[in-house]
């Protein structure tokens, strides 16, 4: 039920490490105005659905289906959240989750670890965030992967995003940091929108001062120009997390974003990460997108062990889920990491993993008549 594309001898070592081990989940939730740009990403119908996507995703992965929600799911285009995903996983498998305000534009309706951050301005600005709380960010997210991974070892912590838009900050990270990304990141999209993520990209960079590229840039800079409050917590977590333990970094193109910060952030200031500990997991519909090409982004970012989980929805019931395999939502809130956590257990299979998706799917519809009438 995983797929290994990269890296392939330390991927199956790192699958072997952890098999049958614990897991703690931390969902880091942040925002950038990035996100509101029209069509930009298809989380959440309209701009001002994916405003309130990111927290009404924790909410769901706190709460499950619950009666009135304080901020229910939004309208998609098409499918439905990947929320659906984790929330299953976690809930079956009751895996610890810890949820992280990196920087949102209103509180979360659930309880959530404030780290003092803040929403990111469009990275077009090429002023996304203040470097103070870039720097602060990164620090109280070293803290917490420290306390964390003192809590599980020998299991793992994997870490999660939730943050509209991340695609295209985490292109214009990659791309800051010399990594040929252009046309290899995905979206929520059945066709990825590289142009547009391109124009934007290209225009906040220049703004920063940092295009056309030429020499290193200081890794926190390029975070507070042209990234969000989500990449550089779940750097520092994730680097403190692996002198400790193993680490899943939960996503596709924001994780290998992610990682490639950590190395920078290794090589500028010598914060060191045991690399072997580390790796990236998403699900298999970003990482065979025929619309990007994450397996070489992958390699691109040097010594990525990327793994995806196999599960499929072709066979599903639901339309909502049969979206994925038509390229729709794809990814996020962790979904490829959880649905990997649990293909690590025992007796868990393609069936069985479907079934508890579907069956809170299930609940969620039948709540939402209940409340229709």
């Amino acid at each position: 039920m995983i797929q290994i594309y990269t890296e392939i001898e330390t991927g199956q070592q790192w699958l072997e490490q952890y098999r049958g081990k614990s897991s703690v989940f931390a969902c880091i939730l942040g925002f950038t105005a990035t996100g509101l740009i029209p069509g930009i990403s298809a989380a959440g119908a309209t701009p001002h659905d994916r405003k309130y996507t990111a927290i009404a995703d924790a909410e769901f992965l706190i709460n499950g289906v619950a009666s009135n929600p304080q901020y229910p799911l939004p309208p998609l285009e098409m499918g439905a959240s990947p929320v659906f995903i984790s929330r299953a996983v976690v809930e079956a498998l009751n895996i610890p989750v810890y949820l992280f305000n990196a920087g949102l534009p209103i509180p979360p309706g659930v309880s959530a670890i404030d780290l003092g951050g803040t929403a990111a301005n469009c990275l077009t600005s090429g002023r996304a965030l203040p470097l103070e709380i870039v720097r602060n960010l990164f620090a109280r997210g070293f803290d917490w992967g420290d306390k964390l991974a003192k809590q599980i070892t020998p299991g793992y912590l994997i870490v999660g995003e939730c943050v509209v838009g991340g695609t295209t900050t985490a292109l214009a990270l990659l791309t800051g940091l010399g990594i040929k990304a252009k046309d290899k990141v995905n979206s929520s999209h059945p066709s990825c929108n590289h142009r547009q993520k391109w124009t934007a990209v290209r225009k906040g960079l220049a703004r920063a001062g940092f295009f056309p590229l030429s020499g290193s840039i200081e890794p926190l800079k390029l975070v507070a120009a042209v990234g969000d409050p989500m990449q550089i917590v779940a750097a520092g977590m994730a680097i403190a997390a692996s002198r400790r333990t193993g680490v899943m970094l939960a996503g596709g193109t924001q994780m290998l974003a992610v990682l490639a910060l950590m190395r920078s952030i290794s090589d500028f200031f010598g914060e060191k990460a045991r690399w072997e500990r580390i790796v990236v997991a998403t699900t298999r519909w970003v990482a065979e997108d025929p619309t990007g090409d994450t397996v070489e982004l992958a390699k691109a970012v040097g010594g990525a062990t990327l793994l995806a989980t196999k599960l499929s929805f072709a066979a599903s019931s639901y339309p909502q889920l049969r979206a994925y395999e038509q390229g729709y939502v794809k990814e996020g809130v962790g979904a490829g990491g959880c649905a990997s956590a649990a293909s690590l257990q025992s007796g868990w299979n393609q069936s069985k993993l479907l079934a508890v998706i579907e069956s809170q799917l299930q609940r969620y519809e039948q709540e939402c008549d209940r409340l229709s009438y």
